[in-house]
C-alpha cells in the first residue's frame, strides 16, 4: 500500500507540473502565435532521444494551438466577404469561421441575385461555394458584378475548369481552394486546404493567414495537378467506399453484431463508410462523375475488381500470390516514407509557391 500510495503522488506531482507547463505554452500562443510548423519543427532528436512518440507531440501541440483564447485571435482587419452558396453545409462553415474573427459575410443564393450588384460589386472576396456541375455557371454570372480589385475564389473539389473561368471572366485576383474535409469539422485545425495560385496571389494573403492560424495545412499546387492527384485521392475512394456500403447493404449483414469481434481496422473502415453515407448523395455522386478522367479511373478500378474476383472464383492460388507479390514491389520502400510524415505536419512542402508567402 505505501508503494501505491507513493507512486500515486509522484503521478499527481507531474502531472501538477505538466498542466502548469501546458498553462504557460497556451499563454505563449497567445502572445506570438506562432505557425503549426513552426511548432512542430527541429523536435523529432528530442522526441526520439526521450521516447516519445512524434503523433503524441502533434497532440499535445495541436490541441494548444485549439485553446488560444478567441480574444488573442481576433485582432483582424475586417473585410467585406461574400459567400455565393453560403447557406450549404460547406458555406456554413466558412461564414461561420470567418465571421467569428470579425469579418463581415454575406450570403447570395440561388433565389437572390436580384442582389447581386449589391452584395459582390462592394465585397473584398467573394467565395464560391455551389455544387460541382454549377460552378463554372456561377462564376461567369458572378464575375459581371465584380470590381477589378475584388478577390475572387472558389472551394469546389475540381479546380482546372473553375480557375480557368475565374481568369477568363474576372481580370482582378484569382485563386482556387480545395478543403480536403467535409464541413463536420468544428474548426481547421490540422484541415488539408490546396491552393491554386491564379492571378495576385499577395489579395488571399490574409485568407490563407487566417486558414494558417486557425491550424490549416496548406498545400499548394497548380490546377493540373490537383485534380489528377484527386482522381486517386477523392473519386476511386469515394468508389471504393461507395460500392463496400452497397454490398454491406444487399447482403444485410449485421454491423452490430461483426464490430462486436471486430479488427481494429475493421472497425475503422465501417467507421470511414458509415460517415460516407451520412454526407449528401448529390455531392458524392458529383465528386465521383466530375471529369471524365474519374469516371475512366473508377472503370479501370472496376475491371480489377473484376479480373481478380475471377481468380478467387478459379481458386487460382498462384495467380493471386503473383498479383500480391508485383503490388508489394511497387509498395516496397515507400510506405514507410509516405505515411510517416502524416503523423506530423502534412506534405505541403511537395510544391513551392512562387509569389505566395505560405
Amino acid at each position: 500500500m505505501p508503494l501505491k500510495s507513493s507512486y500515486s503522488d509522484r503521478l499527481k506531482k507531474t502531472d501538477q507540473s505538466l498542466i502548469a507547463l501546458l498553462s504557460d505554452r497556451i499563454s505563449l500562443l497567445a502572445s506570438e502565435q506562432p505557425s503549426l510548423d513552426e511548432q512542430l519543427a527541429d523536435v523529432a532528436p528530442l522526441l526520439a532521444q526521450a521516447g516519445i512518440p512524434e503523433s503524441v507531440w502533434v497532440g499535445v501541440v495541436k490541441s494548444c494551438h485549439a485553446n488560444i483564447p478567441k480574444s488573442a485571435t481576433n485582432h483582424v482587419i475586417p473585410k467585406q466577404i461574400t459567400i455565393i452558396g453560403g447557406h450549404g453545409r460547406m458555406g456554413r462553415l466558412f461564414k461561420e469561421q470567418l465571421s467569428v474573427v470579425g469579418h463581415n459575410v454575406s450570403v447570395l443564393e440561388h433565389d437572390g441575385w436580384e442582389y447581386a450588384d449589391k452584395l459582390l460589386s462592394q465585397a473584398e472576396l467573394v467565395l464560391v461555394s455551389v455544387p460541382i456541375e454549377y460552378t463554372v455557371d456561377v462564376i461567369k454570372r458572378a464575375a459581371k458584378y465584380l470590381a477589378p480589385t475584388t478577390a475572387l475564389c472558389d472551394i469546389t473539389s475540381i479546380k482546372t475548369q473553375p480557375t480557368q473561368a475565374m481568369l477568363e471572366h474576372h481580370c482582378g485576383p484569382v485563386m482556387g481552394l480545395h478543403p480536403m474535409f467535409g464541413p463536420n469539422i468544428k474548426s481547421f485545425l490540422g484541415q488539408k486546404v490546396v491552393v491554386c495560385p491564379g492571378r495576385n496571389d499577395d489579395s488571399f494573403q490574409w485568407l490563407l493567414d487566417f486558414l494558417k492560424s486557425k491550424g490549416g495545412e496548406l498545400i499548394v499546387c497548380t490546377p493540373e495537378e490537383h485534380d489528377q492527384m484527386m482522381v486517386v485521392i477523392q473519386a476511386t475512394q469515394h468508389f471504393c467506399r461507395f460500392s463496400l456500403g452497397v454490398f454491406l447493404a444487399q447482403a444485410r449483414v449485421e454491423i452490430e453484431q461483426s464490430l462486436t469481434m471486430s479488427t481494429p481496422n475493421y472497425r475503422q473502415e465501417i467507421d470511414i463508410v458509415k460517415r460516407f453515407f451520412s454526407q449528401n448523395p448529390n455531392l458524392c455522386v458529383d465528386i465521383m462523375l466530375a471529369t471524365e478522367e474519374r469516371c475512366n479511373a473508377i472503370s479501370f478500378l472496376a475491371n480489377t475488381y473484376s479480373r481478380l474476383a475471377r481468380l478467387v472464383a478459379r481458386k487460382d492460388r498462384e495467380a493471386l500470390i503473383k498479383e500480391f507479390e508485383n503490388t508489394q514491389g511497387f509498395f516496397e520502400g515507400k510506405i514507410n516514407s509516405f505515411l510517416q510524415p502524416l503523423n506530423a505536419t502534412g506534405i505541403q512542402r511537395d510544391f513551392k509557391p512562387q509569389n505566395i508567402g505560405i
